[in-house]
């Protein structure tokens, strides 16, 4: 289906349309809700929650960006709300000034999928939720601090001790070593 004339019914309320955005990308989008939030039944909310916002507030996308681009942010603002919810983030070691770092390893290369998203679940919600918006959204860190309330080194510094935390734990599987 073209992404204009699904726009289109999708505005017009077209439950046909509906289903079939909601078939196409609710496997993509909850693993989106998955990598912030531990729990598969706070996930399973953000994506219905995220859902009913893309439906209800259709009109808003003005077609200036992509439209999975525009749907991922709502899915990952439903992830934060339920997140900030059920979980305070707590921002670990604020006071460290993150040095320059090298980065060479590649994740990817070494581990499948679920057992990134795995070692993911292992961080604490502040390290998980400030990596997660970085690597793998794409935000940028001074977007990241006005989105979670925190200063820009904050998030910086989350970023690195988060990195951290993972070479850590890959090294005590015997993935990495440094």
């Amino acid at each position: 289906m073209k992404e204009r004339t699904l726009i289109e019914r999708l505005k017009a309320e077209d439950p046909k349309a509906q289903k079939w955005l909601y078939d196409h990308y609710a496997p993509i989008f909850y693993a989106v809700c998955r990598r912030y939030l531990s729990c598969r039944e706070d996930a399973e909310e953000a994506l219905l929650s995220g859902f009913y916002k893309i439906f209800s507030q259709i009109d808003t996308f003005q077609g200036s960006g992509s439209f999975e681009g525009w749907m991922r942010r709502v899915m990952v603002n439903e992830a934060l709300m339920l997140l900030r919810k059920t979980q305070p983030l707590v921002f670990l070691g604020e006071e460290v000034r993150p040095p320059d770092m090298q980065d060479d390893f590649s994740i990817e290369a070494e581990l499948s999928t679920r057992e990134i998203l795995d070692l993911l679940a292992e961080l604490p919600p502040g390290y998980r939720t400030v990596f997660n918006l970085y690597v793998l959204e794409g935000y940028k860190h001074h977007e990241i601090a006005e989105m979670l309330g925190i200063s820009i080194n904050t998030s910086k510094t989350q970023l690195l001790l988060a990195r951290t935390r993972l070479q850590q734990l890959l090294q005590a599987r015997g993935i990495y070593r440094r």
